[in-house]
């Protein structure tokens, strides 16, 4: 991505391309780390998987990085896999470790995620984005491409699986997870910085409609069904729980997406809580950090850089009902167990913790 920040398209620290609708960059670095190295279906390098080996490097802030956090954990990959935390907020050149003691990451000793970016390629011409997997040996970045690093996640590090992980993309399903999780993508996940970030009335008016008209989809979808695809949980719904787990406390005013609040949405709003109150999900959600990234950092969005204090998270720990569409969250495996040590959300930033 061209940017500083995977919701940027910009070097300047400008968020908005004025006249223009926002146009989300999408080459990342394409290495794969995969169960036998193979380079990647189009060329780029192949990496082994190996245990110990690798830093994910993440922002609890960022949705993109928010996805890997929660497969990781669901499929218990903390101990094959380590990982850095950035804070919510950064300057034009980086994510920065400024939530480590003395500002610097304990295992790979640098203080900005650039620094992995620069040991591997000095030139580095596109944006610093999280998530990212660091090659520790070496303190060089392997791969930024977020969406296959969850499907590498789910199907090349099965030897490091806990006992009783679940199938987060099965065979028979792929195809309609690929589906699903497109349009979720173009319409949903990016569809809230398509409106967010539009440059003119026009942009904005577009992007709001073709917002609002997948979310009537999802509604109608998620009716009768309690997750996306199949009976349990896949990786089409851990892609669009990060944008739910946001909407209502950031998109839905500081992105202008109101027409309706994800908790006006009775299917999609009770789906969400069903996945917030599955262990995996919520127990990964900074509210802190979310809401800080977007109010501090989109200066050209929210020049003030005030962080509102509502709304009142509580709600996201209201009683769901959707057991009663039946379903198996874990398929025949089952919940992980609570987060490691050191990994755990600091309370006060929690749906329970935060100030209202």
């Amino acid at each position: 991505m061209a940017d500083t920040d995977t919701d940027t398209n910009s070097t300047t620290g400008s968020y908005v391309d004025f006249g223009k609708e926002f146009t989300r960059d999408t080459n990342y670095i394409n290495d794969r780390i995969t169960a036998d190295g193979r380079p990647g279906d189009d060329g780029s390098p192949g990496w082994p998987v190996e245990a110990g080996r690798y830093r994910l490097v993440v922002s609890r802030a960022c949705p993109w990085a928010n996805r890997t956090i929660i497969v990781r954990r669901l499929l218990g990959l903390e101990g094959a896999i380590s990982m850095g935390v950035c804070g919510p907020t950064h300057d034009q050149r980086s994510w920065t470790f400024d939530l480590d003691p003395g500002g610097v990451d304990p295992v790979l000793g640098y203080e900005r995620l650039q620094q992995a970016y620069f040991a591997r390629f000095p030139d580095y011409p596109r944006g610093i984005t999280v998530p990212a997997i660091v090659d520790v040996p070496t303190k060089a970045v392997v791969t930024n491409n977020y969406p296959q690093i969850t499907l590498d996640f789910a199907t090349e590090w099965t030897a490091h699986h806990r006992d009783g992980a679940p199938q987060l993309y099965p065979q028979p399903l792929r195809d309609e997870i690929d589906e699903v999780a497109h349009r979720v993508y173009t319409e949903v996940n990016n569809g809230v910085y398509r409106c967010g970030f539009a440059g003119s009335q026009e942009a904005y008016d577009a992007a709001y409609d073709r917002l609002f008209t997948a979310l009537d989809w999802l509604e109608e979808r998620l009716t009768d069904r309690r997750f996306l695809v199949g009976d349990t949980i896949t990786e089409a719904d851990v892609r669009l729980f990060t944008t739910l787990l946001r909407f209502d406390p950031v998109y839905h005013g500081h992105f202008k997406c109101n027409r309706n609040k994800l908790s006006e949405f009775p299917a999609l709003w009770a789906y969400a809580r069903d996945l917030f109150q599955t262990p995996g999900f919520g127990d990964t959600a900074d509210f802190d950090d979310i809401k800080r990234h977007y109010y501090e950092v989109h200066t050209d969005v929210n020049p003030t850089g005030i962080v509102p204090k509502g709304p009142d998270l509580r709600n996201w720990l209201t009683a769901h009902g959707r057991e009663a569409l039946g379903g198996r969250p874990f398929g025949d495996g089952t919940p992980p167990p609570p987060p490691v040590a050191g990994e755990q959300v600091d309370p006060r930033h929690t749906a329970e913790g935060m100030p209202c």
